[in-house]
């Protein structure tokens, strides 16, 4: 049983029709089913008139478009997108090869309010499982590493819910260190879901065969970055914990970058928290006031607890840039930097910024105190 098992019932009753995931793997409005069953062998054999062919094929009415749900929508735009970055990987703008796509692609944005070509959500959780499930590949280790990012997204969910609720929390309260203990539960997936891809996934299958799929795509005149992981937004976590009042030039571009290809529920996320108080800063202020050798419990349970989800976010980092770094040396890589548009040198500066954030914290509970006078 997988974490996504014990976690995903609760989603799918949820109102909103992303985090209804079975309803939309089971959805196939375009009737695309057999015809995807068969692109890993056009991609093999670069079968540019095939795939061409197929996506025009699939490409429907826009009277049909605008009668579907949001449910149905996004998996259309999941089985369209796969032709997309087939497509591309062969050297071919989609777009351009089937112009009637762009106004259907155009049209699925709308009706799910995000971009108009698919994102990782819609390359793994929204994939279907089993026989039906969409590959570029077909390979073993490509099917580990949609898996791999599938595991995390209950968890993140998850922890966006008790990251919110930390944003309206002071140290001093007893909220503050649960909800982070909880928060640390559900970013521990992430640790998970690396683990897991470090022992199914080598760095030069990832490097040299499935990160051509991943190219960004021309919709009316703008590149739209393929479904990146860099798309699965830890970056949430670290908006509310560390780095909404803490800048870096380098990653807040990112970040600015990166937020179009998110849900919505979390793009409103990251608008209502990015000019907020972090909870580093917080502590650091309560810390500051504090002028006692001992500090009271509830402070100290706090700032172990925020030690702790800067851990196991370090780890994260610490292990992720192992992988990109093999992915991306001079003796296997094809492209200079990630699905997501990042070198591997930012994921390092984001790595000691979250090493920084942690020590900080850290340090301050240990730093020997003056008694009150």
């Amino acid at each position: 049983m997988t974490l996504y098992d014990l976690v995903a019932p609760g989603l799918d009753t949820c109102a909103e029709p992303r985090y209804r995931i079975t309803e939309i793997r089971d959805a196939d409005p375009l009737g695309a089913d057999a015809l995807l069953a068969a692109l890993p062998a056009m991609n093999r054999d670069a079968d540019v008139p095939a795939l061409t062919v197929a996506l025009r094929t699939l490409v429907p009415d826009l009277d049909r478009v605008s009668e579907w749900c949001v449910i149905e929508a996004l998996a259309a735009m999941r089985d369209l997108g796969m032709l997309l970055g087939s497509l591309k990987r062969h050297g071919v703008q989609p777009v351009a090869a089937v112009p009637e796509v762009l106004p259907v692609l155009e049209e699925l944005a709308r009706r799910t309010d995000m971009v108009p070509r698919d994102t990782v959500h819609h390359y793994t959780t929204w994939n279907p499982l089993g026989h039906r499930q969409r590959m570029y590949t077909g390979d073993e280790m490509e099917a580990h590493l949609q898996e791999a990012v599938r595991m995390v997204f209950p968890s993140l969910v998850a922890a966006l819910d008790t990251c919110g609720q930390l944003a309206g929390l002071e140290p001093y309260d007893p909220g503050f260190a649960l909800a982070l203990d909880r928060t640390a539960q559900h970013v521990q997936a992430m640790v998970d879901a690396i683990d897991f891809t470090i022992a199914n996934v080598s760095p030069s299958y990832f490097a040299r065969t499935l990160r051509p799929y991943f190219e960004e795509v021309d919709v009316a005149g703008r590149d739209y970055l393929g479904p990146a992981a860099a798309q699965v937004p830890l970056w949430l976590v670290d908006l509310t914990v560390w780095q909404c009042d803490r800048p870096h030039p380098g990653y807040d571009t990112f970040l600015d970058e990166s937020v179009e290809y998110s849900l919505p529920s979390w793009r409103a996320f990251h608008a209502t928290h990015r000019g907020g108080v972090s909870a580093v800063s917080k502590l650091s202020a309560a810390l500051s006031w504090e002028t006692v050798h001992q500090l009271p419990p509830q402070l100290l349970a706090s700032a172990h607890s925020l030690a702790q989800v800067l851990r196991i976010l370090k780890t994260f980092r610490a292990r992720h840039i192992g992988i990109a770094r093999k992915a991306y040396s001079d003796e296997v890589r094809l492209y200079d930097e990630g699905s997501g548009g990042a070198p591997v040198a930012l994921l390092r500066s984001v790595l000691d910024l979250t090493r920084d954030n942690e020590t900080l914290v850290r340090q301050a509970t240990e730093r020997p105190r003056p008694s009150a006078a």
